[in-house]
């Protein structure tokens, strides 16, 4: 009898195991149990269908990269189908996918019994990030013909903060720099110096000064790096700064007056600043705020643009400026020909400035970018205020054509989404996907993992919506994307002066959306990923 077993409960007075019969483990029985992956994988399992969705896509630049001779090499559709499918569950490391290989089923299927090994899969995920543009743009293309994303749509560009794979202590401000260099030149110095009978006893004085120079040749690229870092800000600065000042100049001589308000502040000195930061291990991420709390780290400033209609991320971005400022069209920039130029861009207060509005006016695409915080708590007589949907007045200002979008009821409806959308996806990946950190280093490599964390995330959002139309939303699904382009066109004939945006189109097309979202909601069976 095993101690277990021998134990008693206190506060009774028999053993319950006595008089209820249990099922008992056996492990050994189990160690031989016969499995079959068709079996345990049911035909609408994810991991079936990734594979089935892999085998369709056109992977030639991916065999174009390998030579014609040598060992043979794991087939391409292998090590996607088990990268995609570890982003797609919160495996990110080379080496957890090696083990899941191993220790998962949905793994081994999509392995195929092939059992790479972390190394692989780990050059294999770098070699792939240039290709990922490719395999991105037909995810998109598949979406489009099965009727969940349509050309042109209204899309919702935002971005957030993730971690770089680097640590804040590992890192020196300009004023150290400077500081700490000049302290190891002085000890080297002193070590040259140092007289043979004064050589403490197991000290080599030249592999010390070998180590000073090495970590002198670090610090001068350091401060290269924030001094190049310090004359782009300024010519930034300066730029934006001879703009405010011929615009003001513009206004006096238009309006014959002095122009209100104080004039812009001139730019800083383009020397660096004391408190500007190098990071030794991944010296292209910046110091950043963290969103979560008051505190800072090494983070890039990821950007996304997401359609309005089937929720897709449509465009993706990187970049290492702490605010989004300078965001406005990156993200717009990257949507592939597939989709088209989306009718209209929804942003928040972060992106408002008249040279973002003026961008993208000059790219086809209305600009609905709010110019301050939005009031919350409004009574039900301001939020049912009537909205003008005639056209705006003649000649005016960029900033007051975007405010007047905003006032008409299309512009009010399609800016409305725009947190319902974006802001979504954002926690999708950070919060089911588990992506809150790069594993890679660098602007370039950075960007590439993000481009393939949009691609699962899209590979995600297509099975939703193949899943969903199975169960009960097929009808709704296109008459909903048919109303929600309807209310984009409209706000399109609006903004170019050839009708009235019509408010009863958005008022139609928003409940429709809400009602599609409501079939698609967890408490209706779904999933909080699989909306449609």
């Amino acid at each position: 009898m095993s101690l277990f077993q021998a134990v008693s409960f206190p506060h009774t007075r028999y053993d319950i195991r006595m008089a209820r019969h249990f099922i008992q483990p056996d492990y050994e029985a189990a160690l031989y149990e016969p499995i079959r992956i068709a079996d345990a994988l049911p035909p609408t399992h994810l991991a079936r269908w990734l594979a089935a969705l892999i085998a369709s896509w056109n992977l030639t630049a991916f065999y174009d990269r390998y030579a014609l001779f040598g060992r043979p090499p794991y087939a391409p559709e292998i090590l996607l189908g088990v990268l995609l499918y570890g982003y797609l569950t919160g495996v990110h490391s080379s080496r957890l996918i090696e083990q899941a290989i191993q220790e998962s089923l949905p793994f081994r299927f999509l392995a195929a019994g092939s059992h790479p090994d972390a190394m692989t899969i780990g050059r294999f995920r770098e070699a792939t990030f240039p290709l990922v543009a490719g395999l991105f743009a037909q995810v998109l293309a598949q979406a489009r013909a099965d009727g969940y994303l349509p050309a042109n749509p209204p899309v919702s560009a935002d971005g957030t903060k993730i971690a770089a794979n680097a640590s804040k202590h590992h890192a020196v401000s300009y004023q150290h720099a400077v500081t700490l260099r000049d302290q190891l030149l002085q000890q080297a110095a002193a070590l040259w110096d140092l007289p043979d009978d004064a050589v403490p006893d197991g000290m080599d004085p030249l592999h010390e000064i070998a180590l000073r120079l090495a970590a002198i040749e670090q610090l001068d690229l350091a401060i290269a790096v924030i001094a190049a870092r310090a004359q782009q800000r300024y010519a930034a600065a300066r730029a934006e700064y001879d703009a405010k000042m011929a615009a003001r100049a513009q206004r006096a001589q238009e309006t014959g007056r002095k122009p209100g308000g104080r004039p812009p502040p001139p730019p800083p000195s383009p020397a660096p600043a004391p408190e500007d930061q190098y990071n030794f291990t991944d010296p292209d991420s910046r110091i950043m705020k963290n969103s979560t709390d008051t505190g800072v780290s090494q983070q890039y400033n990821a950007q996304l643009a997401v359609d309005q209609v089937g929720r897709f991320i449509v465009g993706y971005a990187l970049s290492t400026h702490p605010n989004d400022k300078q965001e406005a069209t990156t993200a717009i920039d990257t949507i592939p020909a597939a989709v088209g130029i989306p009718v209209a861009a929804a942003e928040d207060a972060g992106y408002f400035s008249e040279q973002n509005i003026l961008a993208l006016e000059a790219r086809g695409i209305i600009p609905l970018i709010t110019c301050g915080k939005q009031t919350h708590g409004l009574n039900w007589q301001r939020f049912h205020q009537a909205r003008t949907d005639g056209p705006a007045p003649t000649g005016a200002a960029p900033v007051d054509r975007v405010r007047f979008a905003l006032e008409t009821a299309c512009g009010h409806r399609i800016y409305a989404q725009r947190k319902s959308t974006v802001e979504p996806v954002f926690g999708l990946i950070k919060t089911v996907f588990g992506f809150r950190h790069f594993s890679v280093r660098g602007t370039e490599k950075a960007l590439g993992e993000w481009s393939l964390v949009s691609l699962a995330y899209d590979v995600k959002r297509l099975y939703a919506c193949q899943a969903r139309v199975r169960q009960q939303a097929g009808s709704w699904c296109r008459q909903i994307v048919t109303h929600l382009v309807q209310i984009a066109h409209s706000l399109s004939g609006w903004w170019r002066g050839e009708g009235q945006a019509q408010p009863s189109e958005c008022r139609k097309s928003v409940t429709g959306s809400r009602t599609l979202t409501r079939l698609a909601s967890p408490t209706a069976g779904g999933s909080y990923a699989s909306g449609c």
